[in-house]
């Protein structure tokens, strides 16, 4: 399935991205809270998904893709969040909040590809 492939490239650049944010925040703008609960959620996405390859089933493959969906989702709060404290420009903002909204849908998808019907 080709949306399975393109996320797994596209949560471990996204995860790549937000290290670099992550050096940048802490070394050069001194701000750890916020950039901390962003390294937690935004390297979750790709590791959930790379967990997802090698899924029990059809149920526990679509766990993980939630549970990284969830996890894209908490990472857009605290890219607001880093914006609003002025953390990071409005270009930056706009830049990775567009790159976590396109891991955002392609997950989506997946989630609604592989949704198990209730009997």
């Amino acid at each position: 399935m080709e949306i399975e492939n393109d996320i797994y490239v596209l949560s471990k650049a996204f995860a790549l991205r937000i290290i670099h944010l992550y050096r940048y925040l802490t070394n050069e703008k001194r701000e750890n809270v916020i950039s901390k609960q962003l390294l937690r959620s935004g390297t979750s996405i790709g590791a959930n998904v790379h967990e997802a390859k090698n899924a029990q089933s059809r149920a526990d493959f679509s766990s993980k893709m939630n549970i990284a969906l969830k996890e894209a989702t908490e990472s857009e709060y605290w890219i607001d969040l880093l914006k609003e404290a002025t953390f990071i420009s409005k270009e930056a903002y706009e830049s990775l909040y567009a790159d976590c909204s396109r891991v955002k849908a392609v997950l989506v998808k997946i989630v609604k590809a592989t949704k198990i019907p209730k009997e």
